[in-house]
């Protein structure tokens, strides 16, 4: 395992230089969508503020079908019960789709919880949560969302830590049909985001701060004039490659690093919760 995290490493510096080849700034991707003043550009990077006043949040200017989406963050430092710091893709409406990084805070000396959800016409509660096998508030990583017409990866330095397969054959709504926006938020959640609820945020720590960097958009991006055409096109087309076979599983040498961090970092799976579900989910009967 050592030595396929060595390999990781240098396919994750690779992977960097790759994204910052196709990476934009804050400003000409995004815009402020909630308390503008809690947010600050200072130059590649993005201040997200949380106070008792408010949280913030921020949207893309565009809306996208499948491709790949990453950012760079930097977590909250120190006591950061109660807080989550948000990066997301969501489509409009009350049946909407959604892909969610959700960063739970705790308190100090406690690790943070990543916690990914999949939405689907409207209906979530397809929650796991993981642990990190780094300090998330101590530098950046990169967090990407990969989604194809196969399945939804969500990866942490280009090693997948979930995959959401496509099991429309078997029944299962599958996100294909809505394009989505790309969002980033901090905010107060001390109802639920730590222990439950049972620890609530400490004011006295704040302001909360969470740091974005180096956005990075490979994705099928919608126009509003030609929605419709387009919609067919980032499905349909093969000349994209979030469409190709190829897209239709991991390597082996990915396969690998998931088995590892479900193994060793993965604390709660929707899929074996049969205290809240009488019935599994379909997707999550094999």
């Amino acid at each position: 395992m050592e030595q396929l995290f060595k390999c990781s490493a240098l396919l994750v510096i690779l992977g960097m230089v790759l994204d910052l080849a196709m990476s934009a700034s804050f400003s000409e991707l995004f815009e402020p969508n909630w308390a503008p003043d809690h947010i600050l550009n200072e130059g590649n990077l993005t201040r997200l503020s949380l106070d008792t006043n408010s949280g913030c949040g921020f949207q893309s200017k565009s809306t996208y079908l499948f491709g790949k989406v990453n950012a760079e963050i930097k977590l909250i430092e120190g006591d950061s019960a109660g807080t989550v710091t948000a990066f997301y893709m969501r489509s409009e409406g009350f049946n909407h789709d959604e892909l969610d990084f959700e960063f739970l805070g705790n308190v100090s000396g406690e690790p943070y919880l990543i916690q990914t959800n999949v939405y689907t016409n409207g209906t979530g509660d397809r929650e796991q949560r993981h642990t990190l096998w780094f300090d998330p508030t101590a530098d950046f990583h990169t967090y990407a969302v990969s989604w194809t017409r196969y399945s939804i990866v969500f990866l942490v330095d280009e090693i997948p830590i979930r995959v959401y397969a496509n099991k429309e054959e078997e029944g299962v709504l599958f996100p294909k049909s809505q394009a989505m926006g790309i969002y980033g938020s901090v905010w107060n959640a001390d109802d639920w985001a730590t222990q439950g609820g049972r620890v609530k945020t400490n004011w006295s720590d704040g302001p909360f701060v969470s740091w974005f960097r180096s956005f990075g958009v490979d994705a099928c991006e919608l126009k509003p004039d030609d929605e419709d055409n387009m919609l067919v096109q980032c499905r349909e087309s093969d000349q994209f490659w979030w469409n190709k076979p190829a897209m239709g599983g991991l390597s082996r040498h990915k396969t690998h690093q998931l088995k590892w961090v479900r193994a060793k970092h993965l604390v709660y799976d929707y899929c074996k919760d049969t205290t809240r579900f009488a019935q599994l989910p379909k997707e999550c009967v094999n």
